[in-house]
């Protein structure tokens, strides 16, 4: 029932993309005419520190992007947390990025976390801007252990000036088993909502204030209730995010 359910939610996502799938053919032509094929790149880092509503400091990192041609890119991602003096998660992305539409790519390769179990991850998804603008990640994981999960992110900026800029965002991980090692339950496992507001002195140089309330569910709640843990959190940071 949940790897169902894991599925119609990726299917639901991937359906979002169909109405650019039509121009595939001419938009890839129109690129390679434009740009000439030429090998690009562009990387994002944000990194902050805060603390939540306990009082405990909060560090994160999280770095986003990719080298190559307009069809064809090697995309890198980073992400961690470390709360208190305890690092909580830590990611590493390398995936095969291959552009199937105008503004969507399909995406192919592997995730290493180190935290909080070290696991290798299969790692299957696509990458793009859905209607009314929202950037849009949505990536299905098989780790080395047979466990299936999911995660869906999508974000969107809101432009108060041309350097004032609002970006919600919102971010939800499923999985279709319990995965005990890492007190996971099957269903939805959590989620996070947030608003991040920075202030772009040039395009590569924005300091940022950002508030994000996260929330576990179903049996991985329950979960945390057993060990003492909260299944809620309430965080604000101050960070500054950098394009290379």
């Amino acid at each position: 029932m949940h790897s169902k359910h894991l599925l119609m939610a990726l299917c639901l996502t991937t359906a979002l993309a169909q109405p650019a799938f039509a121009a595939e053919h001419s938009a890839h032509a129109d690129m390679a005419a434009e740009h000439g094929g030429g090998i690009f790149h562009m990387f994002r880092l944000e990194t902050d520190v805060g603390s939540n509503s306990d009082g405990t400091s909060l560090q994160s990192w999280d770095l986003d992007g990719w080298i190559g041609t307009d069809e064809n890119k090697l995309w890198i991602k980073s992400e961690g947390e470390r709360a208190g003096s305890k690092l909580e998660s830590a990611e590493f992305w390398a995936l095969y990025s291959r552009n199937i539409s105008t503004f969507w790519d399909a995406q192919a390769g592997i995730r290493y976390d180190t935290k909080p179990e070290s696991t290798a991850y299969l790692t299957l998804g696509i990458n793009g801007l859905a209607p009314y603008w929202f950037e849009t990640e949505a990536h299905l994981f098989v780790s080395e252990h047979g466990d299936v999960t999911a995660r869906l992110r999508q974000e969107n900026d809101l432009l108060l000036t041309q350097q004032l800029i609002l970006q919600p965002y919102v971010e939800v991980n499923l999985s279709a088993q319990d995965v005990h090692e890492q007190d996971i339950g099957a269903g939805m496992t959590d989620g996070k909502i947030g608003l991040q507001t920075r202030y772009e002195f040039t395009r590569k140089f924005a300091p940022y204030v950002d508030v994000h309330y996260g929330r576990k569910f179903g049996e991985t709640s329950s979960i945390a209730k057993n060990h003492g843990e909260d299944n809620d959190e309430l965080a604000g940071s101050i960070g500054l995010r950098l394009m290379f």
